[in-house]
């Protein structure tokens, strides 16, 4: 209760602040050795010196935290700017952003609280403050996590666009009676989508998302535009010449299913751990090898009630080649959730010539068309039997060539295009912003 008055307090003082809650506690983790294209303790990027006549416009591209731990909002911002600089450096000059988390509270204390608290300061006011600093130096913003609309009142909204990949983070005011949310939560949720509407562009990936953002009236049907992810590089049928990662290592050569994703609700692990339990009696050497969050209180009772832990491989901080060696050598790649935006999963392991079921959700089944195969999304008894069927003759899954080919049809360079366009489209600092 003491944290909930707090939390209310807080946001009453907002107008001064300029502050909102976080909407989902996350794990801090330690800052990954790579490179930061900016920080709040490298020197603000200036303006171009090149000559009025041969400037070309400046992107920045907003990514996330990256202690937020959100690995496929990582690999969206990322991919977009590496695929701008390497296909249109002559068309645009791009810069990507990604401010130093400041831990202020969870230095002092490990607790969800401080952590949360810290993401509060650095997502709505850190991150803001430092963008009031550049906003002169760049032509156009590209916000690449709608959770981070917020950063757009303080951007030109001619010039911003915000990629949105699902409406999670406004189900609380969209459907308030299936969604129930704290006043808080629903305060910070509206905030967020006040700030994605004030955006010129509205970048989606899939069919179903616009759908969806166009039936709530969210963003007027003229101002979104679709820009469908790509495959990294490291997701091919064929392993690199250097070899296979060692992660194989860890699965002892036996046979295994693969997740990867988080452990929140709507990605149904609860549905995994069944369906992985009730095969393990005709198939007694199978593993599950998951990768990528923490499992709930739920998730482990699951696990000690049907004794899996012996047969489970969890993994977490792999990289793109020891993920693409995971997807190669998978019996099967699993994907029960029952929503996505869009489902990276997906494409990575068709692009490294795995078999992968999943739920027969909208978002998946255009993503996966007739490459993948689909089972009644949280439907236990339903997915045990498509799973056992595959298991035991291979030969029923679509063919590899088909497998490959759709994959193929991902592309960053391809998206990067879509939103450079896009970009190109509005008007400049000196033109009209």
């Amino acid at each position: 209760m003491k944290r909930r008055i707090l939390a209310c307090v807080v946001l009453d003082a907002f107008d001064f602040f300029e502050l909102r809650f976080d909407y989902e506690g996350l794990r801090p983790r330690p800052l990954r050795a790579r490179p930061i294209t900016v920080t709040q303790t490298t020197p603000i990027p200036t303006q171009s010196t090149a000559p009025a006549a041969l400037k070309k416009p400046r992107l920045a591209v907003l990514s996330d935290y990256l202690e937020e731990n959100w690995v496929s909002m990582e690999v969206v911002a990322d991919m977009l700017a590496d695929a701008l600089k390497q296909y249109y450096s002559d068309r645009c000059e791009v810069v990507q952003i990604r401010p130093q988390f400041r831990r202020r509270f969870s230095s002092l204390s490990t607790n969800k609280f401080a952590t949360n608290f810290d993401r509060l300061l650095n997502r709505h006011h850190d991150y803001l403050n430092y963008l009031k600093e550049i906003v002169p130096n760049f032509d156009y913003f590209h916000i690449a996590d709608h959770s981070y609309a917020a950063l757009a009142h303080v951007l030109p909204p001619e010039r911003t666009g915000v990629l949105c990949h699902d409406l999670d983070a406004f189900r609380s005011i969209l459907k308030p009676r299936q969604e129930k949310r704290p006043l808080w939560y629903r305060m910070m949720a509206k905030r967020i989508l006040n700030g994605m509407r004030r955006a010129a562009i509205v970048f989606y990936h899939t069919d179903e998302v616009a759908r969806e953002i166009i039936q709530h009236n969210l963003v007027d049907p003229a101002r979104v535009c679709k820009a469908s992810p790509g495959v990294s590089p490291e997701f091919k049928a064929t392993p690199p010449e250097s070899g296979e990662s060692l992660v194989l290592d860890n699965v002892r050569g036996r046979p295994y299913l693969l997740h990867v994703g988080s452990c929140i609700a709507r990605k149904r692990i609860d549905i995994l751990l069944n369906v992985f339990a009730a095969l393990r009696t005709n198939f007694p050497e199978l593993l599950l090898v998951k990768v990528g969050g923490e499992f709930t209180s739920e998730h482990q009772a699951i696990i000690t009630r049907n004794v899996l832990e012996p047969s489970i491989v969890h993994m977490q901080g792999l990289d793109r080649e020891s993920l693409a060696t995971l997807y190669r050598h998978a019996q099967l790649v699993l994907q029960p959730s029952d929503a996505e935006g869009f489902g990276l999963p997906v494409i990575e392991a068709l692009a490294c010539g795995a078999v992968i079921v999943a739920s027969d959700i909208p978002v998946l089944k255009e993503v996966g068309a007739d490459a993948a195969v689909f089972a009644p999304v949280g439907d236990a008894a339903a997915w045990i039997s498509v799973v056992q069927r595959l298991l035991s003759d291979p030969t029923k899954v679509p063919p590899r060539e088909r497998r490959l080919e759709w994959a193929a049809k991902f592309s960053w360079q391809n998206q990067a295009k879509t939103i450079l366009d896009a970009y190109s489209a509005l008007p400049t600092r000196n033109t009209g912003g």
